[in-house]
């Protein structure tokens, strides 16, 4: 007996041992699960994170989206004063605007009532010296401290003289103060001007030089057949701020062959600061007002230079200077120059002068008629080779 007892302690022992392995491995396969399972959950979410949301149907296999597009940029083009910016064939056209000697439109020549000079050598015109041509009107608007109260005034004026344009005929318009805006390109659509006119609001200072060289450079810098005109409404005094002299401004409407029309309220000015001076001078102190009266003084010495500048330039481009006495003498004025040019004449002859240096050649136009009065520019900028 006692033999027995000896041996089942030492096998009790080992079946303990046993059972206590078998539960080390077994909580630590739990711990080894639970582990691996946190893990693939962690994953899983990660994943499911990192997974964009479902597309739609068809989506997928349009493959990636396409790069975002560059835009172009537009080509630089730099025109000094010096360029040449029109005439690229050899023929010449003129616009010419005759009148009797009571002033009014003659309408009814024919190729054989002209004569056109250049450099004082007669030229052949072509036998389709008078054709019907279409024009071209850059209208400018001087938004500056003088005209500025009288805005409405010229909206009416410009939408009355766009009616009395042929449907063929093109406007833009342009507004200028301390800056030089562009409102309105090239277009045959009048509702659209209305809306354009509507835009035109006042500013202060007045670039005027800079204007008319910026309407010539950009607006007449494509080659077109039309004749070409510029109607403006300013006085024409230049605040000096701008980068163009008034014979750098002349030089580029010659190049691009545009007639000038200046509807100048000079005359409107004048008459002002002339009834201010009189106030002022008949006050009982007007020693006291010397300072004020002098500068109107100085303001109608300038408005005096300006006139002559004015008339000088619109005689050069073989346009006209119109000074109306009130702002509602506006609209006949423009209908005016509307009416002048449905009746102008479109000469056109090749230059005896064969050779293409770029240089300016005078020409002038006469009639067989020695009564009559023409009216054209004073020349043209030669083609450059």
């Amino acid at each position: 007996m006692g033999h027995s007892n000896n041996n089942t302690k030492p096998v009790a022992g080992r079946r303990l041992l046993l059972t206590g392995l078998i539960s080390v491995a077994l909580v630590a396969m739990l711990v080894i699960g639970s582990t691996v399972e946190a893990q693939r959950t962690q994953t899983n979410r990660s994943r499911a994170a990192a997974k964009p949301s479902p597309s739609p149907a068809g989506i997928d296999s349009l493959g990636a989206p396409p790069p975002v597009p560059k835009l172009k940029e537009k080509p630089i083009q730099d025109v000094t004063p010096g360029d040449v910016i029109s005439v690229t064939t050899s023929e010449v056209m003129l616009p010419v605007t005759v009148r009797d000697r009571n002033g009014s439109l003659v309408t009814e020549l024919t190729r054989n009532d002209f004569r056109v000079y250049e450099e004082g050598n007669q030229q052949p015109l072509s036998d389709l010296a008078l054709r019907q041509v279409p024009v071209d009107v850059v209208l400018m608007v001087d938004a500056s401290s003088s005209v500025a109260s009288n805005i409405d005034d010229f909206r009416r004026a410009a939408e009355g003289f766009a009616k009395r344009l042929d449907a063929e005929d093109r406007i833009s318009l342009i507004k200028f103060d301390d800056r030089v805006e562009l409102l309105l390109d090239w277009t045959k659509n009048r509702y659209q001007l209305q809306r354009a006119l509507n835009r035109v609001e006042p500013g202060m200072f007045t670039r005027f030089n800079d204007a008319l060289f910026l309407a010539s450079r950009d607006q007449f810098s494509t080659a077109t057949k039309s004749r070409r005109a510029v109607i403006i409404l300013s006085d024409g005094i230049d605040n000096g701020r701008g980068s163009t002299t008034l014979e750098g401004a002349l030089q580029a409407l010659l190049k691009a062959q545009a007639v000038v029309y200046v509807v100048s309220n000079t005359q409107i000015s004048r008459a002002s600061k002339l009834a201010q001076i009189d106030q002022l001078s008949s006050s009982s102190t007007p020693q006291f007002n010397q300072i004020q009266i002098d500068g109107l003084r100085e303001g109608i010495r300038a408005l005096d230079q300006s006139e002559q500048n004015l008339a000088q330039l619109t005689e050069a481009t073989g346009g006209r200077l119109f000074k109306p006495l009130s702002f509602d003498a506006l609209e006949s004025t423009y209908a005016e120059v509307a009416d002048e040019l449905r009746h102008q004449y479109a000469l056109y002859y090749t230059p005896l002068n064969k050779t293409r240096d770029g240089g300016f050649r005078r020409v002038k136009v006469e009639t067989a008629n020695p009564a009559f009065r023409t009216q054209t520019r004073v020349g043209y900028f030669a083609p450059k080779s």
